[in-house]
């Protein structure tokens, strides 16, 4: 096979999948990993609402570990984790749709969403942005599978190393979203203080990061940690 013809069929292939792709996910692209927007637009989308927050960005991982998202006034947290290239994954702690509606009321969210929910569009954002410049790379990307895992109930899960891609034993590269999930009306707030209940965490992978794994430029198999020495500012 050319490579014209080659190159024409990943084109009509990448152009299939972006005909998939939700328009949202390429109309209003995710704000920059580093803006203290991007965890705003995470806590808006998750919990479908428009309650105005307060994004604190830490430069650090001990206090983003302490820190804990507050429904009113709405205050969330971020920090950013890096490799020697830029940002690798975001890590988002917003409040929950019931918990913001028993704060506001039956119109201030809708239906709860997941950290998957994110990652998808991303990999939707990222399959928009290479379809012209790298169609290959395009088509890697529109392959990722992104990982569909209960989110965690323990903070310690949440905090515990993991692998943000890996690749199965098919070939299949997957895009790992670890979350936390403490609904504000869920059977456990009987034993949990309130203070940790109502809340989203999610580890994210940016866009840069997918672009780098899709292109051939990283293997899959980065670990990321929130130890105090995590590198949570650009090299």
């Amino acid at each position: 096979m050319s490579t014209c013809i080659r190159t024409s069929l990943i084109s009509t292939f990448v152009m299939s999948i972006i005909a998939t792709i939700p328009a949202h996910a390429i109309d209003a692209p995710l704000p920059d990993p580093t803006s203290a927007d991007f965890c705003v637009a995470v806590q808006n989308i998750l919990a479908d609402t428009s309650v105005p927050a307060s994004n604190t960005v830490f430069d650090n991982m001990p206090d983003y570990r302490a820190s804990k998202p507050s429904p009113n006034p709405l205050m969330i947290y971020q920090v950013v984790t890096y490799d020697e290239i830029g940002p690798v994954v975001v890590s988002c702690k917003v409040k929950t749709a019931d918990h913001l509606i028993a704060e506001y009321g039956e119109d201030a969210a809708g239906t709860q969403k997941y950290c998957p929910e994110i990652a998808s569009r991303i990999q939707a954002q990222v399959v928009a942005e290479l379809a012209e410049s790298n169609p290959e790379a395009a088509a890697m990307a529109a392959a990722f599978i992104i990982d569909d895992k209960e989110p965690y109930l323990m903070g310690s899960e949440y905090l515990s190393d993991f692998e943000v891609s890996y690749q199965s034993e098919d070939g299949a590269i997957h895009i790992n979203s670890p979350g936390l999930q403490t609904n504000w009306e869920d059977w456990i707030n009987i034993i949990m203080p309130d203070r940790l209940m109502g809340q989203t965490y999610c580890h994210l992978a940016t866009v840069g990061y997918m672009k780098r794994l899709a292109s051939g430029e990283l293997e899959p198999g980065t670990i990321i940690h929130t130890r105090d020495d995590a590198p949570t500012t650009p090299r």
